[in-house]
């Protein structure tokens, strides 16, 4: 006998019960792909040295990685949509690990790139199917719960990712930092092999869909300003360790510290902005990056100083993390009834904005100077707090 399930809002069958030990384990699953993603930012001097390349270009090691994971967000659902969605989690997971192990045993540049690739491809094609995994391993009481925990992974990744990438890279080398993270993908990758339940493939959102939602015309304002705040934020962030480095003078376990306050700054954003966002949405659309702008000019003319760029950096991490948050509360409200297309679209926008930092900041970086880039960021991210005005939602 055939038992049916209820239907979630989406009219994908949900089981009675959250699967938290399914949910549980992607969660370890989005802090890997989120502190591998921005791993070589905390290692960039070494990796470039071992290398023989430029930090600059050593910087496109998150660009390689951005491009693939747009082009998974957009077209890998369509590409593997007759896989059951278990097997396709099972086959990013491979991928993250495949990425640890080439890029920890890179003998050249090429063979780093390929494994940063790798990890492009896992983040994407997650990413693009998170929401709709947790839909079908939570019914719509828990599913709050269960988008709150997938996104604890991605929290905890941006407090420790940075500082720990450092800190290792000083004690086993960068090598040693990515190797590390082979046996936790795997352990990742058993866990999953045994909690997650058979999810057979529905029909995929095509990239005509996402794109068509650009013809709403705040809609289309509003990723533009997303994109400008991503570009201007990694465009700076990707480079903080060598700033650290020669600019304010820091030292191995003083800038692993410097570092950790940047995710402390963004834990302790995540657990006000949901209640400030209720009642002030335009104006933290608007005043975060705002505020990053600022920050930026300040870290250009306070640099030296060791103390307050400490404080900077906690206040950029502060300012930083939630941005993410209060555009999804934004797309909510401005497209309620396409949120799986829109969201589709901005993960391969964020991603392709990530790359653009890395290659604007890094051009820039190498060219002119640090203070080039921060200065860069800064008129990034004014432009991304105008764009943000006029994408008002309307009441």
């Amino acid at each position: 006998m055939t038992i049916a399930l209820p239907l979630n809002q989406l009219g994908i069958p949900v089981r009675e019960h959250a699967h938290w030990a399914a949910v549980l384990c992607l969660s370890l699953l989005t802090f890997l792909l989120v502190g591998l993603e921005f791993m070589p930012a905390s290692l960039l001097t070494p990796i470039a040295q071992d290398l023989g390349i430029s930090e600059g270009v050593a910087g496109q090691a998150i660009t390689v990685s951005g491009i693939f994971a747009v082009i998974t967000s957009l077209f890998g659902n369509s590409l593997l949509r007759g896989m059951d969605r278990r097997s396709v989690v099972l086959l990013y997971t491979a991928a993250l690990v495949l990425s640890s192990l080439a890029v920890a045993m890179a003998p050249n540049f090429a063979v780093f790139l390929l494994g940063r690739a790798l990890i492009g491809v896992a983040i994407g094609g997650f990413w693009s199917l998170s929401t709709a995994i947790l839909a079908r391993l939570a019914t719509g009481a828990n599913l709050p719960k269960a988008i709150a925990l997938l996104q604890g992974g991605t929290a905890f990744a941006l407090v420790i990712a940075a500082p720990a990438g450092s800190f290792m890279g000083s004690l086993i080398g960068w090598r040693g930092a990515f190797f590390i993270t082979v046996p936790i993908g795997l352990s990742a990758l058993i866990w999953q092999w045994f909690v997650l339940p058979k999810m057979p493939p529905v029909q995929a959102t095509s990239a005509s869909s996402m794109f068509g939602l650009l013809r709403n015309r705040i809609f289309a304002l509003g990723m533009a300003s997303t994109a400008f705040a991503f570009i201007g934020m990694n465009s700076l962030s990707i480079y903080l360790r060598p700033f650290l480095e020669r600019v304010t003078g820091l030292h191995f376990n003083v800038l692993s510290l410097a570092l950790l306050g940047v995710g402390l700054g963004g834990l302790a954003a995540l657990f006000v902005i949901g209640s400030v966002l209720r009642r002030h949405l335009n104006a933290v659309l608007i005043g975060l990056p705002a505020g990053l702008a600022l920050f930026a000019l300040l870290l250009i003319a306070l640099g030296p100083y060791a103390l307050p760029t400490m404080v900077l950096l906690v206040l950029w991490g502060l300012f930083n993390t939630p941005i993410p948050v209060a555009w999804n509360t934004w797309m909510a409200r401005v497209i309620p009834n396409d949120l799986e297309a829109g969201g589709g679209l901005q993960v391969a926008l964020i991603q392709t904005a990530i790359a653009g930092g890395a290659i604007a900041g890094g051009v820039v970086f190498d060219t002119v100077g640090w203070w080039a880039t921060f200065l860069l960021a800064s008129a990034l991210l004014i432009t991304s707090a105008v764009l943000a005005g006029l994408a008002r939602p309307r009441d």
